[in-house]
């Protein structure tokens, strides 16, 4: 079915909500990052073992885990995909982890993923990168050719509608023009054409802001394969984490939800709960306090390639991003970081099935109320 749903890091899209999505015949994404919290042996052995190499390989032996798990609970039907984040220091092992454990797809966002043909080399995997504009798109398309490969789908992702992390290198871009859905698809549609590429070779998925089965439809007629739904998804009675997190989500009101600069140095847009308050707040002050010094990672973990604390960037965010998610996938709500879609949800505050939220997409029909 033309819908999939999008991976959540830390932990929130895990086996569970993969899993009973693809069991009702859609794509369910495992995020990659950080999934040992499921696993309490693993949390145990790096609580003995405080070490980046313990870290990392308990890391792995979860995503695999989760990924055995997911194709279980999906008894066969749709597809399990693992999504891995470019920016992450380790994400060449979580795409060879997901390739080995049998997962249908890799979706690769946070960065142009320009090697990502070379690290599934010989694998049959399917290959998806999210980008937000046509020029990332072409740029990918170009290189990858040159490896002759092509992406068997991209997800379209609009900054100025999806949660988490953006395809933006500035905050002030989240509104551009140039991320509509309609002028991506269409500027696409001419890159396909410039470089000989068929028209229906290549799958475009949007992503952002798509909450209705009008908005499906409308995504749909404007040339879209498929949409994509992260939030929605995260706040279902099957997603992975704690059910404060998705409290949290569903009830969000629109000034609750703001946009400001990841760790990562990407702008990310969240729940404005008490700790991301009280950061902003303190942001400019903490800049210059500590915006140029370098840190000693506070976990060990060393998730990112580029860190904003640990690194000493000054214009990037200065907080350890794997203790904040990790805070809000077990429900601290008073130390976790939410990240949330701007967009109202389906079901507003309610928390209902996948089936659920599935068959209301499809059809437009809303079920009885719980």
């Amino acid at each position: 079915m033309p819908i999939v749903q999008g991976g959540m890091g830390v932990g929130v899209s895990a086996h569970r909500l993969a899993g009973s999505v693809a069991r009702e015949g859609a794509l369910g994404t495992i995020a990659s990052i950080d999934l040992r919290h499921h696993h309490p042996d693993l949390v145990e052995r790096c609580k003995a073992s405080p070490d980046r190499a313990t870290f990392e390989a308990a890391n792995q032996e979860a995503l695999a885990r989760e990924i055995a798990a997911a194709r279980r609970l999906s008894e066969g039907r749709g597809m399990i995909a693992v999504n891995v984040m470019r920016a992450v220091s380790s994400y060449a092992d979580s795409v060879k982890t997901a390739c080995d454990a049998g997962a249908d797809a890799i979706v690769m966002g946070a960065g142009l993923p320009l090697d990502l043909p070379d690290l599934t080399e010989s694998v049959d995997i399917a290959l998806i990168p999210i980008l937000s504009d046509s020029r990332g798109i072409a740029l990918v398309l170009k290189k990858w050719m040159k490896k002759n490969r092509l992406p068997d789908a991209i997800v379209i992702e609009h900054p100025a509608h999806a949660g988490g992390h953006l395809g933006v290198a500035n905050v002030g871009d989240i509104g551009d023009a140039r991320f509509h859905f309609a002028r991506v698809i269409e500027e696409t549609m001419q890159t396909f054409d410039n470089l000989g590429i068929g028209r229906m070779r290549i799958a475009l998925i949007v992503a952002g802001g798509i909450n209705s089965h009008a908005a499906l439809r409308a995504c749909l007629a404007a040339g879209a394969a498929g949409v994509q739904l992260g939030t929605p998804f995260a706040v279902t009675e099957e997603g992975d984490a704690h059910p404060a997190f998705k409290r949290i989500l569903a009830e969000a009101q629109p000034d609750d939800i703001v946009d400001f600069v990841s760790v990562t140095g990407l702008p990310a847009r969240a729940v404005k709960t008490p700790w991301l308050a009280r950061y902003l707040r303190n942001e400019e002050r903490i800049r210059t306090k500590i915006g140029a010094r370098q840190q000693v990672c506070p976990t060990g973990l060393e998730c990112l390639s580029v860190c904003g604390l640990r690194d000493g960037i000054e214009k990037f965010g200065h907080f350890c991003i794997d203790t904040r998610l990790a805070a809000a996938l077990r429900g601290d709500v008073a130390n976790g970081l939410f990240f949330r879609g701007r967009e109202a949800l389906p079901f507003g505050p309610a928390i209902r099935s996948v089936r659920e939220l599935l068959d209301l997409m499809l059809t437009g029909r809303a079920p009885a109320a719980a």
